[in-house]
């Protein structure tokens, strides 16, 4: 699979007041968008996704899609009948202008002056490459997690251009304590000596450390206790307690593998403005709380999913979607899995969940 380049020379607007001059979009399409364009179907990506969702990449037969499990023909999303398009959103770290590429105002990469994003943002820079492909219309938009509200802002934000909306794993708006996991995990990148305001690219480091705790703490909150403990228990790795500080516990070499290799390939910017997008994510604060307000200018239908073990974002937040939507007698469906893999449970290969999306897609008309 080969990434394409869009470049979009009208500046975007941003929720903060900034405006993003000319921004380059990398994306990745996958099917064939049929003679009326009415088959497509947009998948949003999560805090450290891209547009690579499916498939190997062209020089890389070992870098498979991050939703390949979901997305090919005769799966789920079948790319026998829909036409799929992943696409990495501006201040990402995967080819689409962010804080890692030239700012043509000084020459010289981003850095910490890249304009924070919001969850809108995105979606009108989706709509515009939705334009360049020329779909007036989404089939369905899908994304999990930070997907999953860009779903949801789809349907509020562009009404008419959106038929079905999958919002998995996801939630109306953060908790104050998922707030205070994301804080935690950017003030071990923002306090990393290497991390000099943002602009460390200049000196030629990068903040490794912190972006490797920030990561760790952020994968415990993606697993369940229940998951944790049958994969690692209390297992030593060396069968004996040391009494030291080095990696004892089979969890911690995990944890450790996991945030090296996190640390490895993304970019620290790009992890502070994803974190705190999630953070202003509230479509209801436009309605003075009131979600079901947000919602009742959405046309879609929706698939709501949650999943039993995550505990990030608990089946109740998708519930008060669904409540909300019940509310206005807007059509939703609701399916939640006892898959145990907690919050990641969407990225997993999990027949009742994959069974629910293949389900309702087949109603969905092209």
């Amino acid at each position: 699979m080969k990434a394409q380049r869009a470049h979009f020379a009208e500046p975007l607007q941003l929720r903060s007041g900034a405006a993003l001059s000319g921004y380059d979009l990398v994306y990745e399409t996958y099917g064939c968008l049929n003679a009326a364009k009415s088959n497509a179907i947009l998948v949003c990506h999560a805090l450290s996704g891209h547009h690579h969702v499916a498939g190997h990449t062209a020089d890389d037969p070992d870098n498979i899609g991050w939703w390949d499990n979901i997305i090919g023909p005769g799966r789920p999303l079948d790319t026998d009948k829909f036409f799929i398009v992943g696409v990495n959103n501006p201040g990402g770290c995967h080819g689409s202008t962010g804080p890692a590429t030239v700012n043509p105002a000084t020459g010289k990469p981003w850095g910490s002056d890249f304009p924070l994003m919001a969850v809108v943002d995105w979606v009108h820079a989706q709509a515009r490459l939705a334009d360049l492909l020329g779909i007036d219309a989404w089939a369905a938009v899908i994304g999990g997690s930070l997907g999953g509200m860009q779903a949801l802002r789809w349907a509020i934000t562009y009404p008419q251009r959106v038929r079905h909306a999958l919002v998995i794993a996801a939630a109306p708006k953060l908790s104050a304590q998922n707030i205070g996991f994301n804080d935690v995990a950017r003030q071990a990148i923002l306090t990393d000596p290497d991390f000099h305001d943002g602009h460390y690219y200049d000196h030629g480091v990068t903040p490794w450390r912190g972006l490797r705790l920030a990561r760790m703490l952020g994968h415990i909150t993606y697993l369940s206790d229940h998951g944790m403990a049958a994969k690692f228990g209390r297992e030593l790795r060396g069968g004996n307690v040391k009494f030291g500080y080095g990696v004892e516990f089979e969890i911690e070499s995990y944890l450790r593998h996991q945030g090296d290799k996190f640390a490895g390939y993304f970019d620290a910017n790009t992890y502070l403005l994803m974190t705190k997008a999630l953070d202003y994510f509230d479509p209801a604060r436009e309605t003075n709380g009131n979600l079901a307000a947000a919602l009742a200018v959405a046309k879609a239908k929706f698939l709501v999913v949650a999943f039993s073990t995550d505990w990030r974002f608990a089946p109740a937040r998708s519930r008060e979607i669904v409540d909300a939507l019940l509310r206005n007698g807007q059509p939703v469906c609701y399916a939640e899995s006892k898959a145990s893999f907690g919050h990641d449970s969407f990225l997993m290969v999990d027949d009742y969940f994959h069974g629910v999306v293949r389900a309702y897609l087949a109603n969905v008309s092209r």
